[in-house]
């Protein structure tokens, strides 16, 4: 594998591994649905090798789409895109789009360059009979970009301000650090709400020359395909969501639902770690010890070469996060913990903090795209105090992070308004979507797929009774039948279950540099 392909597959699995909700109406169609319309046909697209280090087959591709969907005769942006043509050139049956999250994941990276289809072999047939697509959706990777050019986080601004001059301070901040991206990035800024990527799918569609689409959507990726199965639900032939997120909750809710989910799965973890000797923390309180890592850094900072400085708390609780949301990566947690706690020498942060979402370079599109989908409604620091009360008493020990209070956190004093609040969602006329989420999904908890199940007419729910973040990479069980629905468009018995298990070429991938 080539270096470019491995980066690209680690920030692939990654973010997979990480992470990753009233104004809009529903029943009515959207002004970008009559524009969509408008737009009754594209130029085709001009396939072409994908280069070294892709994938044995792969094509690569730019197309244009416009940068607002209520002006389709004015500015374009591109969009990167991806192919692998179906293996069984006698039998295909069209394409299969995939989004493998985010906000901030790479589709095109995903399908060119990642082998997250090879090292999941029951993913086979989908290789054999769909042509795979993937795409860069606007304002992330190699599609027009987003651009920050000052950090979207500072460790002398907390997330969970105490005071109203703290939260002055944040509301500062954030407002500066969304100022320099909206001068660098320009009107794109506006137009990167995920209603705007629906209407680049559906154009993506008609570039493809497709009558209906089939669609493998992972975490974010759940997002965007349940608004397209809202809007176009003609335009469905099949649709896995796998670890489903809810964009009709409001982000508090949604917080608090995060939080529980957090909490749980650090206790869950605990339980690992006593019944494990692959557990760093075998034998004492895991609990205890991430307290106590919680509590130096919260006091004193824990040093953190990667840094170059002490990390605080937040930004430790941030990166345990990542390593709570896959099993196979709790090793590294309890590990890091372990190293971050001082029990074999010097206390070293480095380790709790490298899978950080701050530090890595989808940070942006995260942010940017978040505070469009989920801006929260926050009416000043008493307000903010009280949800942030509300977290603590939910997850006395996790509160510290989850990715609905970093868009809670971080959009407080956003300058670019929100374009894709939060609205009810319901869908009609698809066919049969099949949803599948683990019971123990720290990022998408189980809860949201059971609520957004019953808004999907004829929809069936997998559950994957276990941990980790999405079905794919948690369950070969769920892989067979996620592969089988899509192919087949028959779904699992009402109320499958599937038990988890951990592939070890899979957790290899996400473990060897693959966490966000």
């Amino acid at each position: 594998m080539s270096e470019r392909r491995a980066r690209a597959s680690r920030r692939v699995l990654g973010l997979i591994a990480a992470g990753s909700t009233l104004a809009l109406a529903v029943v009515m169609p959207t002004l970008a649905d009559a524009h969509e319309a408008s737009v009754e046909s594209a130029a085709e697209i001009a396939w072409a090798d994908c280069g070294e280090g892709s994938v044995p087959g792969a094509q690569c591709a730019q197309m244009e789409v416009p940068l607002d969907w209520t002006k389709p005769g004015g500015k374009k942006i591109t969009l990167a895109l991806s192919k692998l043509p179906a293996l069984d050139r006698e039998n295909p049956i069209g394409s299969l789009l995939f989004n493998p999250g985010g906000p901030g994941g790479s589709g095109m990276g995903a399908v060119a360059y990642s082998d997250l289809l090879a090292i999941a072999p029951e993913f086979a047939p989908l290789r054999q009979r769909f042509d795979l697509i993937g795409f860069d959706p606007r304002g992330v990777g190699q599609s027009t970009p987003i651009a920050c050019p000052k950090p979207l986080h500072d460790s002398a601004v907390s997330t969970f301000p105490r005071t109203p001059a703290a939260y002055e301070q944040l509301k500062r901040f954030n407002k500066t650090a969304g100022q320099a991206c909206r001068e660098a990035t320009g009107p794109l800024i506006d137009h990167v709400d995920t209603a705007s990527v629906v209407s680049d799918v559906e154009a993506l569609r008609k570039a493809l020359g497709e009558q209906k689409i089939s669609w493998l959507g992972l975490s974010y990726g759940t997002e965007i395909g349940s608004l397209y199965a809202q809007r176009h639900p003609d335009r469905v032939r099949t649709m896995v969501l796998d670890g489903v997120v809810d964009h009709s909750l409001p982000t508090r809710t949604a917080a608090i639902d995060e939080a529980r989910a957090t909490e749980k799965a650090l206790r869950r973890f605990a339980d690992w770690c006593r019944t494990d000797e692959q557990c760093a923390l075998h034998g004492t309180d895991a609990i205890a010890t991430y307290d106590g890592v919680m509590t130096a850094a919260r006091t004193s900072g824990i040093p953190a070469s990667n840094l170059g400085r002490k990390a605080n708390a937040e930004e430790l609780a941030n990166g345990a996060y990542t390593y709570l949301t896959q099993p196979s990566a709790w090793p590294l947690l309890a590990g890091a913990l372990a190293a971050a706690a001082g029990l074999a020498g010097e206390a070293d942060a480095t380790g709790l903090v490298t899978p950080a979402s701050f530090l890595q370079p989808e940070y942006k599109a995260y942010r940017t795209v978040g505070c469009h989908d989920f801006a929260p409604n926050t009416r000043g620091f008493v307000d903010m105090a009280v949800q942030s009360a509300r977290l603590r008493s939910v997850a006395p020990h996790t509160w510290r992070y989850s990715e609905f209070w970093d868009w809670t956190s971080g959009c407080v004093g956003w300058p670019v308004p929100a374009a894709n609040r939060p609205a009810p969602l319901e869908v009609h006329g698809a066919p049969p979507v099949l949803l599948v989420n683990t019971r123990y999904d720290a990022a998408t908890p189980y809860r949201w797929a059971q609520r957004l199940a019953a808004k999907i007419d004829g929809s069936r729910l997998l559950t994957v009774d276990g941990d980790g973040h999405t079905g794919i990479l948690n369950s070969a069980c769920a892989r067979g039948h996620e592969a089988q629905y899509l192919v087949t468009g028959k779904t699992p018995p009402a109320g499958a279950t599937c038990a988890a298990s951990q592939s070890a070429a899979v957790a290899k991938a996400i473990t060897s540099g693959g966490l966000r």
